[in-house]
């Protein structure tokens, strides 16, 4: 029961922060969900092997990890921008979304991986 609870409550901090960064960074390009997918991978990196190496509680990658990064990266946003941007004729600007999203998530999450390794 408080696994679910830590989940809900990061869920929601997690949802919220990316409808504002949607609000806040209104773009062509869609980089609201970029900037929480790569956001969300370094924390989930640092969170995964922090609590791994026994370095960070349990219950933080519950409420950080599952729900908070669960809830602010989103894939099915990014898949959906990627066809809009495609389907309104900007075929490089989907291929730019999708690589973008993927290698700097990919570098985010080695990066916060590290630090986690170093705390």
């Amino acid at each position: 029961m408080i696994a679910a609870i830590l989940v809900l409550l990061g869920g929601a901090v997690g949802a919220s922060l990316r409808d504002l960064l949607g609000i806040r960074i209104p773009s062509r390009f869609p980089w609201a969900i970029f900037v929480a997918n790569v956001s969300a991978s370094f924390l989930l990196g640092l969170i995964v092997v922090g609590t791994v190496a026994g370095r960070l509680p349990e219950w933080l990658l519950l409420l950080a990890g599952t729900g908070f990064c669960g809830a602010l990266s989103t894939y099915s946003t990014l898949a959906n921008d990627t066809l809009r941007l495609a389907e309104k004729g900007e075929r490089r600007l989907a291929v730019a979304n999708m690589g973008l999203n993927v290698v700097f998530g990919l570098v985010a999450a080695f990066i916060g991986a590290a630090l986690g390794r170093a705390i």
